[in-house]
């Protein structure tokens, strides 16, 4: 199933991180784990923040992907559900407007 995680990194330790010149390994070293299908690097309420389309197959991915972000840069995940024009046309809409509407 296609989500979104988002990520929102506090200053500490990423500052620390860029001062020590290590940030980017780090990063890379996270996008090689996680393979997401797309990232972005963004600001979030005034804080370093990236989006990432990953590709999870059942729940229990959720470390996998969110334990990186979490023990290297102590950042805050969000995970959503994304879905494709394809999904949201096999989503049945019209019948369920039919039902409860």
């Amino acid at each position: 199933m296609k989500m979104l995680l988002t990520v929102e990194f506090p200053h500490e330790p990423f500052n620390t991180l860029v001062r020590a010149g290590k940030v980017g390994e780090i990063m890379e070293r996270v996008l090689e784990s996680i393979k997401p299908e797309t990232a972005y690097f963004t600001e979030q309420d005034g804080r370093r923040g990236g989006i990432f389309l990953i590709d999870m197959q059942d729940a229990s991915d959720i470390p996998r992907f969110a334990e990186p972000f979490f023990l290297n840069f102590q950042a805050n995940c969000k995970f959503r559900i994304a879905m494709s024009p394809q999904d949201l046309q096999k989503s049945g809409l019209d019948e369920l407007g039919k039902v409860w509407g």
